[in-house]
């Protein structure tokens, strides 16, 4: 009995225990590891990441997949830069406008999987390559900054609203990241959202069974289009987020956020043994790749072998995880 209830405390909290042993083991190696201003560091470099990931998380739920949120958020860097560079544009007017854009994918998203039946990857992967080829077209392929060269010739006369920089550049009481301060309120909204409503609970229906939900009363069509809007919306965020901190629209922007937060995602399917999509567990996934990519890059690890390390550790969590569970069924 004590063996079982080992091996369940084990698999329910692997991935939090080989956190605990990596932030340890960096600590050891490099004691400054464990210090204000870089903890605040990797919190602030797995912001977007983790609230792309609560998009992931959402759609997850309701049984489908979203692989155009990377495009979506690159495509909103360039979106809010040529809104506030082009059009000169102040955040007032910028921030809602780019979430709009987000929300709108999400809806088209939407429509292309409930209406036209069209199966979730094939139609968000075409979105995805829709939206990486039609961001460059505006600028004929240029990064966006001030002073830009438009394609007829003329001139961008605006410049990137200081206070659009406060997003991505400012700190509540001058040490939380702002965007460490968004993630946390995303987090906690779609946590609530998810574990503690009817809503949350109609979406996790949907994911499992959708004609049993529907019998139930559940409007499928309507809480799926909710999910694949609300990803997009939170892709858009993601890309303020990016444009606020660099200041300018940048084409190779968005480049490995999709992988990392799908690997986040699905890293949140093994904390606490939870098994389904989950908010807490895509955050906790999310801070797990940033602590070993931060603590690999301390310790002068060669950059072409962290894609391995990464995955190899992940692979280990995700296999003790599951393998102890295959283990105590059989």
């Amino acid at each position: 009995m004590r063996a079982e209830k080992g091996l369940a405390t084990l698999r329910s909290g692997a991935v939090l225990f080989l956190l605990a042993a990596l932030v340890l083991g960096f600590w050891l190696a490099q004691p400054v590891f464990i210090n204000l201003v870089n903890l605040m560091g990797i919190l602030q470099g797995v912001a977007v990441v983790a609230i792309l990931g609560v998009g992931v998380t959402l759609t997850l739920a309701v049984g489908g997949f979203d692989l155009s949120i990377g495009a979506v958020s690159a495509s909103s860097v360039m979106a809010a830069t040529y809104a506030m560079i082009v059009w000169q544009l102040d955040a007032w007017q910028t921030v809602p406008l780019v979430l709009a854009f987000g929300g709108i994918v999400g809806l088209f998203n939407a429509f292309l999987i409930v209406r036209l039946k069209v199966p979730d990857l094939l139609a968000t992967l075409a979105v995805m390559f829709l939206l990486t080829g039609l961001q460059l077209i505006p600028t004929a392929g240029r990064s966006i900054s001030s002073g830009l060269i438009l394609p007829d010739g003329s001139k961008a006369a605006g410049a990137v609203d200081k206070t659009f920089l406060l997003v991505g550049r400012s700190a509540l009481f001058d040490v939380i990241p702002m965007p460490v301060v968004i993630m946390a309120v995303v987090a906690i909204a779609f946590y609530v959202l998810l574990e503690h409503t009817r809503i949350g609970r109609l979406l996790f229906a949907v994911g499992g069974n959708p004609v049993a939900a529907h019998l139930a009363g559940a409007n499928v069509p309507r809480l799926k289009t909710m999910a694949y809007v609300l990803s997009g919306m939170l892709a858009s965020l993601g890309g303020i987020i990016i444009a606020a901190r660099v200041g300018r629209g940048d084409i190779s922007s968005g480049g490995s956020l999709l992988m990392d937060a799908v690997a986040a995602a699905l890293i949140g399917f093994a904390v606490l043994d939870r098994r389904v999509p989950n908010v807490f567990g895509t955050v906790v996934g999310a801070v797990f790749v940033g602590v070993l990519l931060n603590g690999l890059t301390m310790l002068n690890a060669p950059y072409y072998t962290q894609d391995f390390i990464k995955g190899a550790v992940l692979v280990g969590a995700l296999a003790t995880t599951y393998g102890l569970g295959a283990k105590r069924r059989s």
